[in-house]
């Protein structure tokens, strides 16, 4: 699904005991680019100082050897933030950077924390001054006007105060914390990092393909629940709240990088898996199977290896294309599809075509995918979705439509069909999305397609 009507709510990285730490969080963002592309920035720690930087723009662009030259230290922090429809202030980048009563402290966050809203009026009436629009802030405030004389306990008595989704790295001059919320909705992982010297340094990260490139070795998940604390004595665990896990399912169906092991398993496989399974429960006759490029492609391996037709990549994919700043009429918005995503026409002309796509949301994209495969002279176009319909907005740290726009909470799968313009539409179900994870005790968050929300959502 290449123009994206779900927004990826951020990468997190964090960084202990390593040299030139920035650098580290610097290819760790670099590998999450896929997880936000509106801005990025890093913080580190030489032990008495704090330094931030951070910018619009992608990790390669915002960063070079003079940016991360500022950025000395053991330890740092670093964000990839999502693309948003609203507001588009250098205020809402991350790290969130602030000076207190204990000195200095920066912090990131992946999630969105369910009564940000009510925390914040709190925290206004009695006299806090916020700068941005993002959840994060609601933390530094919480922090910063705690009674409590040991940071950790501030940060406890912080975190205890939120609810929702949550992954925190906390930077102070001398330690790092990181914290995941009882539910685990989002991915957070821990690895290890040799020294040249022997010692042991230590990576946090939304994803395990952000170890693969920086040399670091995954130790296991960060537990829900969980708060770790690293300083020059090592790391230590604290259960701080009851664990209840419900990680996102959606992550395995289009967010996380499918090199990347999330909640324990290998995404590609999860993939694959599904696409077998939407083989098995949605069988037709075709000649070839083709992905939309790049979430839909294990899908489609695993519906051609199961149903025995062809897989090729027939829709081929623009890896460079920036934003359009063009007033979106019907045409433009048309072209923007045709600029990331080309089709084959001696692959398409004159067969009988199945797309394999990871969703379905506003339908546009779907229909304008037809569109382009049926001026290629595609006989038929039979659209077939390896996740089930989604229903419901996310709360949890996904920047989704409302209701109203989520084409298949208003239309059945029959109206969808005819919206789009294919022969055929069928999604996966339920109960082949729990095969395709393949757990006995299945217990994710699937709110999207379910409409069952985990947390309350507090106005």
């Amino acid at each position: 699904m290449e123009t994206r009507d779900w927004n990826e709510e951020c990468a997190v990285v964090g960084v202990y005991n390593v040299q030139n730490a920035a650098v580290s969080a610097y290819y760790s963002l670099f590998s999450m680019q896929h997880r936000g592309q509106e801005a990025t920035g890093i913080a580190s720690s030489n032990g008495e100082k704090l330094n931030c930087i951070k910018n619009h723009g992608l990790v390669t662009s915002v960063f070079c050897d003079e940016t991360l030259s500022k950025l000395k230290g053991f330890s740092a922090i670093g964000h990839n933030r999502y693309s948003t429809a609203g507001e588009d202030s250098m205020a809402d980048a991350q790290p969130v950077f602030a000076r207190y009563d204990l000195g200095e402290i920066a912090i990131v966050h992946n999630g969105n924390l369910t009564n940000a809203k009510q925390i914040r009026n709190e925290l206004i009436a009695e006299g806090s001054i916020f700068q941005s629009h993002m959840d994060t802030e609601n933390l530094i405030h919480l922090i910063a006007r705690s009674k409590k004389e040991a940071l950790i306990d501030r940060i406890k008595e912080a975190v205890l105060r939120v609810e929702g989704a949550f992954c925190f790295v906390i930077l102070s001059r001398k330690k790092m914390f990181v914290i995941r919320d009882r539910h685990g909705f989002r991915p957070l992982s821990l690895g290890e990092i040799k020294n040249p010297d022997g010692s042991i340094g230590y990576i946090v990260a939304s994803e395990t393909c952000a170890f693969d490139l920086v040399g670091a070795k995954y130790v296991r998940d960060v537990k829900p629940g969980e708060m770790l604390v690293f300083s020059k004595e090592g790391m230590q665990s604290h259960s701080i709240m009851p664990a209840n896990p419900y990680p996102c399912v959606f992550e395995y169906v289009y967010f996380a990088r499918p090199d990347s092991h999330v909640f324990g398993r290998l995404v590609y496989n999860i993939r694959k898996a599904m696409g077998r399974e939407l083989a098995k429960e949605n069988p037709i006759d075709a000649d070839l199977v083709i992905p939309v490029p790049d979430s839909g492609v294990a899908a489609a391996l695993g519906y051609s290896q199961e149903s025995g037709i062809p897989f090729e990549l027939g829709i081929i994919r623009n890896h460079y294309v920036g934003r359009t700043f063009i007033e979106p009429t019907q045409q433009i918005r048309e072209l923007k599809v045709k600029l990331k995503l080309n089709p084959i026409r001696e692959l398409i002309e004159n067969k009988r075509i199945i797309v394999i796509d990871d969703s379905v949301v506003r339908g546009t994209t779907s229909k304008q995918i037809v569109k382009i495969l049926r001026d290629c002279g595609a006989k038929e176009i039979h659209m077939k979705i390896s996740s089930p319909p989604t229903i419901s907005p996310c709360y949890y740290g996904v920047d989704t439509p409302s209701v109203g726009e989520l084409i298949s909470a208003r239309m059945s799968d029959e109206e969808v069909c005819k919206f789009i313009g294919a022969d055929s539409l069928s999604f996966l179900s339920l109960e082949g999305l729990k095969r395709s994870i393949g757990v006995e005790d299945y217990k994710f968050c699937q709110a999207c397609f379910d409409g069952n929300y985990i947390v309350e959502i507090k106005e």
